[in-house]
């Protein structure tokens, strides 16, 4: 039989001193971890511009990975400029109050159809929000640690800038139609259609958080859009409309920001809106149009709904 457990304690069944201290020291670390546990590490929260970079720029890759998007929201409007400017060309007459006399049909309609290709860019672009909530991506975005905000202006600003480009694309055949532009008129048309794109782009959010059905946004969009579009001076001048469509072109938001466009390109003096109150009325449209896509997501996220 071997030796019992005491009697490898030494004298009297105690333990040597070396072990009497290691025992202590254990017994000392163990009290101190359980009255003073170790803090947890706090959850780090991304900056505000983070994800607000990431989904602007997967809305840039995703729009361009789809070819067709593109050639619909750049081909459309091109295939109506032309067909529309040249029909009614020989109609047109230019005079001072709606336009530069000597202007042809299709230089007048130019600003109208680079407003148009904005329009199916946000239209275009702001779709991915329904298909983000059937994939189940803006799932995971709302339950990730970022604030309903960065992903509003995140969804909004992809989609401004890509209203943007698209515009600038057909801005490059200005010289063929005999609009000339200097650098400083190409810095302004460029702020103004970024501000144009910003308030479309946030107003087709908000009706895309709404609804849930790709058809239905589509019937939708077109029916607060394109007559938007018609009544904002791109096809025809307020001057020679009937009355209440002319006060119908005064109350729409998209007038101003075609007046700013027309007095950047042509440079003259026009019987429209000023550049200020042009501007100030879009950038109102658009903080007003970010503000209720922000209600929206707020209400729907607190209601449960995605």
């Amino acid at each position: 039989m071997g030796r019992p457990s005491w009697a490898a304690a030494g004298p009297a069944g105690r333990l040597p001193r070396a072990k009497i201290k290691t025992v202590a020291s254990h017994q000392l670390q163990t009290e101190q971890l359980l009255n003073h546990p170790t803090p947890r590490p706090l959850p780090v929260r991304p900056s505000f511009w983070l994800p607000v970079s990431t989904l602007c720029w997967r809305e840039l890759v995703r729009f361009y990975r789809q070819r067709s998007r593109v050639i619909g929201a750049l081909g459309t409007p091109l295939l109506f400029w032309l067909l529309i400017g040249s029909g009614f060309g020989a109609s047109f007459r230019a005079s001072s109050s709606a336009a530069p006399a000597g202007m042809s049909y299709l230089e007048y309609l130019f600003p109208g159809t680079i407003l148009l290709i904005v329009l199916f860019t946000a239209i275009f672009s702001t779709i991915s929000v329904i298909e983000d909530r059937h994939e189940g991506f803006l799932l995971s975005v709302l339950v990730a640690p970022i604030s309903r905000t960065a992903l509003v202006v995140g969804k909004v600003l992809g989609g401004s800038v890509l209203a943007l480009l698209q515009g600038l694309v057909l801005l490059v055949l200005a010289p063929f139609i005999g609009i000339r532009l200097g650098v400083g008129q190409v810095v302004e048309v460029v702020a103004i259609l970024f501000l144009i794109s910003f308030a479309m782009t946030a107003l087709g959010f908000y009706f895309a958080w709404r609804l849930d059905s790709v058809q239905g946004f589509h019937s939708v969009m077109n029916l607060v859009l394109m007559p938007m579009w018609l009544l904002s001076g791109a096809v025809f001048p307020a001057a020679g409309a009937h009355s209440w469509i002319g006060w119908v072109m005064r109350l729409n938001p998209m007038t101003y920001g075609m007046a700013a466009l027309r007095r950047v390109l042509y440079n003259s003096p026009q019987d429209a809106p000023s550049l200020a109150l042009s501007v100030g009325v879009m950038a109102g449209f658009g903080c007003l149009a970010i503000l209720a896509g922000l209600w929206e997501v707020g209400r729907s996220s607190a209601g449960g709904a995605v």
